[in-house]
Formats: structure tokens, C-alpha cells, sequence
């Protein structure tokens, strides 16, 4: 029988993207949402850069990851590349994969903090996501292409009409073919069987939690009041009352916000020499 490992170590880790841009302060690693890649991490990135390495990923479309697969995977890339340690910022969907990493409880990866950017520890409202999962795969194209032209004009008019921003819009739109969206599909329905309350109660990993005023795909209030009565590492939350669902999409405060809780946290490779 051939193991998730192994498994990992085929040509189907090679689907598995990463990027690095080098900074002068400590690494913050970038997880996407149910799309998977780091297209609409454009305005983020432009505005932490130099201040961390940050590592940003782009997941396989795959249809067989399981998310220890998907927290297995990244870090064999990121030990591969020399990085044993580091802050997640996990959006929405990523939050799964990141508690998932997190009980995995590995001894070669140091996870010092982990950010949940409209993230959550079991999706509050699952019909919701069994409906996203339905229009997913049966969206018709042209309909599709309409959902993709409005949201365009939306990113624009919210980070910037920069060519960068242009051009990062026009490859998350080529993305969005047939096989993407059935992975999609697939992430939404890990969502669906995932339950990461124990793991999330256990964790000493310092948590903290970033929102848009406005999600209806995850609402905050379901997340921050369960969060700060059971999550063992929570430590702080912030709305961004200008903000949605895709809240590092407001990048000058999410950055300053993740900057200051990054300072606010020794690293817990200094804490445990101590």
C-alpha cells in the first residue's frame, strides 16, 4: 500500500506552488482560499513587502488531498527550501489546512503564530457551503463569466487599478477552468467533513483572528465569540469595518495588523531555548 507520504513525495507535489519574496523581518506564509492560488494576494503583497519574508503558495487541482495532505505538502516544500519556521496567515479555506498542520504536531517545523483572514475553526453555516459546492460545479459558463466580470470590477475599484492589480485579476480570471473549479469544488467539500474544534481547544499555537464587517460567507460572529472562549492559543481579533470576506484584500490595515500581532509574539524557537 502506498502512504499519504509517499504519495507526496511523487510528481503530484511538483503541482504544488511556492514563491518566496525575501524580507528583512520573520517569515509569514500565505495559504489561499477555496481558489487556491495567490492571484488576488496582489495588494498584500505589495504592501508587506520587505518587512517579511513571505512565502506565498499555489495548491495542486487536486481531487484526492486530504488536508493532512495539504499541511504535509507544503511543509516538505518549505523544509525543501530551507524554512523551518514561520507564521501562517491561513484565508478562509486555508484555516483548515492550517489546524490540520497544526495537529499533526510537527518536530521539524516551528509554527509560531497562526492569523485566520476570514478563517474559522468548523464552517458556522455548512448548508452554505453545500450550496457553493452545487453552484461550483454547475454554474453555466456563461453565468460564470458574468460572476467573473462584476467581481473584477469589484477587486479593481477595492485594490487599485495598478497593472499589477490588472494583471493578477486577469490570470485569477484564465484560472477558472473546468478542472479548477471541480478542485474548487473538492475544497469546499473538505470544509464539509471538517471538524477541527479538539484541535483548535488543544493548540497552544498563539491564534488570531482577522475580519471583514461584511462576510456573509463566514460571519464573524459565529467565529470570534467561539474563538475566544475555546480556542487554547487565542490571544486577539480585528474587524476591518471597510472590509469583506476577502479581508487582506484591504491591505494597508490587514498588513499593519499582522506586522503588530507578529511583534507582539516572541518566537517560540527563543521561548523554548528560555
Amino acid at each position: 500500500m502506498i502512504s499519504s507520504l509517499q504519495l507526496l513525495n511523487s510528481s503530484m507535489v511538483e503541482e504544488l506552488q511556492i514563491r518566496i519574496q525575501e524580507g528583512d523581518g520573520p517569515t509569514l506564509i500565505y495559504l489561499p482560499g477555496t481558489h487556491g492560488d495567490w492571484t488576488l494576494n496582489t495588494a498584500f503583497r505589495r504592501e508587506i513587502k520587505d518587512r517579511v519574508r513571505l512565502v506565498e503558495f499555489t495548491f495542486p487541482r487536486t481531487l484526492e488531498w486530504s488536508l493532512n495532505d495539504y499541511a504535509r505538502g507544503i511543509e516538505l516544500k518549505l523544509l525543501d527550501h530551507k524554512i523551518d519556521a514561520g507564521w501562517i496567515v491561513a484565508e478562509s479555506f486555508a484555516s483548515q489546512v492550517a489546524w490540520a498542520w497544526i495537529g499533526q504536531r510537527s518536530k521539524q517545523f516551528q509554527i509560531d503564530g497562526l492569523v485566520l483572514a476570514g478563517g474559522f475553526v468548523r464552517h458556522p453555516i455548512i448548508p452554505s457551503v453545500q450550496l457553493a459546492k452545487l453552484l461550483t460545479l454547475n454554474l453555466p459558463g456563461p453565468l460564470l463569466k458574468i460572476t467573473l466580470w462584476f467581481y473584477t470590477i469589484y477587486a479593481t475599484s477595492r485594490d487599485g487599478n495598478s497593472p499589477g492589480i490588472r494583471a493578477a485579476l486577469r490570470e485569477f480570471v484564465e484560472r477558472r477552468t473546468e478542472e479548477d473549479l471541480r478542485a474548487a469544488a473538492h475544497r469546499l467539500d473538505l470544509i464539509i467533513q471538517s471538524d477541527m474544534q479538539s484541535i483548535a481547544r488543544d493548540s497552544t499555537v498563539p491564534v488570531f483572528y482577522l475580519t471583514g464587517l461584511i462576510d456573509p460567507i463566514v460571519p464573524w460572529p459565529f467565529v470570534q465569540p467561539w474563538l475566544k472562549k475555546n480556542c487554547g492559543g487565542y490571544r486577539d481579533w480585528r474587524m476591518i469595518c471597510s472590509s469583506d470576506h476577502n479581508v487582506l484584500g484591504a491591505a494597508k490595515k490587514s498588513a499593519a495588523q499582522i506586522l503588530q500581532w507578529m511583534q507582539s509574539v516572541p518566537s517560540r524557537a527563543l521561548q523554548d531555548k528560555s
